[in-house]
């Protein structure tokens, strides 16, 4: 007979209880009928009868003992019978292989799977549930199937595991702890289902790197990264979210595998990085704080993306450096250039947009500038209309006074200055129209507002900056 057969048999007496019968629910010289269905069957030389339904392509790992898995599965007795389903329950069955927390046929036929791997194992009742069986489902001396999906498997002593899959070349620095750092990624299981993606909230995931601020496994993974850096860490459940997992998308003891793409990373003592990618050797001249410049410039963030280009615009930049017009670490990559010199620049954030960014820049973005310097008109120092780059007369009130009247009107004022800008004497402050900076120094020497300036009105700037020094030192 099979499983599930079902027979009639009809017995003779001579073959049944013969001319005695059995006592008085069977007359003597009685034929019987017999209604059967075969449940089950076993021998003791049995062993746990395995069927491999499909397997993964890619199997690293399988299962050994001490390994803790998680797996789905259908239980039922040899007539189809169920007496368990983890699918009914929606969760796993969660185990440690190999240690007797299973049924021996279980412990036995685990090992050797792979994650997503499927199996089908026919077990005796001796490797089951034995002469006791087991609550009302699983009666005594019952042989059981299990119909198993391996869905995790991770050991207890498991390190995360860290596979590089795209590395940026060159590589000027790799991440420590502390840094701060921005990046996308895909979460899954081991089975490859997604539970989580930066990519569907359209943002980075930024955080500082060994601080504690992350999952341990992530926080130790993404030490030793490149900007730019495509790395998959698989994290083992005590260095993610351990045997309570986490809300209703991460079950307790699940491993995890991260895909994560690394857009930049910066620490606070970062300076600016100045790569100089051609320079004049003729160059006599470079720019400095308060100097007017005209120059081109890509502005990208680290994994390529140009967010602004001077080219897209009629006419280049222009800025006054040092006058808070720019960010901070873009004015600092501007000085000490020179005419047709190029530049490549790395700008961390906080000599950038900050934390919060601005418009198209993200928040805490590490940017790159492509920069060319067209041109620069040298200027002065802070607080200074003028200056002289030769010695200034000796006697300023008397050169002047060109028509030696004892009196300097703004026209004559004006004419003076000129005359020393266009001789290489003296140098006007560059971006405003010069007229209106002679406007200027003529209202600061004209003391009484009369629109002429005396002897006893005219003071240096570099007098009156001393003499100031000299009350304050009093």
């Amino acid at each position: 007979m099979c499983i599930n057969e079902r027979r009639k048999i009809t017995v003779p007496p001579h073959l049944a209880h013969g001319s005695k019968g059995a006592g008085d629910t069977v007359p003597p010289d009685t034929t019987l009928v017999f209604d059967l269905v075969l449940l089950d069957i076993f021998n003791r030389a049995d062993q746990v009868q395995t069927k491999v339904i499909s397997t993964p392509k890619d199997c690293r790992r399988s299962v050994m003992r001490t390994d803790f898995v998680r797996f789905h599965f259908n239980g039922t007795l040899l007539d189809g019978t169920v007496f368990d389903s983890s699918y009914k329950r929606s969760q796993t069955q969660d185990s440690v292989v190999g240690e007797g927390l299973l049924i021996k046929g279980l412990d036995e036929g685990l090992l050797g799977m792979c994650v997503g791997e499927i199996r089908h194992f026919i077990i005796p009742p001796f490797l089951a549930f034995g002469e006791q069986g087991y609550g009302t489902g699983i009666p005594p001396h019952a042989s059981v199937e299990y119909h198993i999906l391996l869905e995790d498997l991770h050991n207890p002593k498991d390190d995360i595991i860290v596979e590089t899959l795209k590395l940026p070349e060159p590589c000027a620095r790799k991440s420590v702890a502390g840094d701060f750092i921005r990046y996308h990624y895909n979460a899954s299981f081991l089975n490859g289902i997604m539970f989580d993606s930066s990519y569907q909230q359209n943002q980075t995931y930024n955080t500082y790197i060994g601080m504690g601020y992350m999952i341990a496994g992530i926080d130790k993974g993404l030490q030793g990264v490149c900007a730019g850096e495509w790395r998959r860490i698989i994290l083992p459940p005590h260095l993610a979210y351990g045997q309570q997992g986490a809300g209703k998308d991460i079950p307790g003891s699940a491993v995890l595998v991260f895909d994560i793409h690394v857009i930049d990373f910066h620490n606070i003592k970062d300076p600016v990085q100045v790569d100089v990618l051609h320079r004049s050797e003729a160059c006599n001249e470079s720019s400095e704080v308060n100097d007017f410049i005209q120059y081109h410039y890509n502005c990208s963030l680290l994994d390529g993306t140009l967010l602004f280009s001077s080219h897209d615009y009629e006419t280049p930049q222009n800025v006054l450096l040092g006058g808070d017009k720019i960010i901070d670490g873009l004015d600092e990559a501007l000085r000490n250039m020179c005419v047709g010199e190029r530049r490549t620049v790395i700008v961390p954030p906080h000599l950038g947009h900050g934390e919060k960014g601005a418009g198209i820049v993200p928040g805490s973005a590490v940017l790159r500038f492509e920069l060319e310097l067209l041109s620069l008109q040298k200027g002065v120092p802070e607080g200074y209309l003028f200056i002289w780059l030769q010695d200034s007369p000796v006697q300023p009130f008397e050169a002047l006074d060109i028509n030696k009247d004892h009196q300097v009107p703004l026209d004559e004022f004006s004419q003076f200055i000129k005359q020393q800008v266009s001789e290489g004497k003296g140098r006007l402050k560059p971006v405003r129209d010069p007229d209106s900076v002679i406007r200027d120094m003529f209202k600061n020497q004209d003391r009484n507002a009369d629109g002429l300036i005396t002897a006893d009105e005219l003071k240096l700037k570099v007098d009156e900056d001393s003499e100031k020094t000299r009350h304050e030192e009093l």
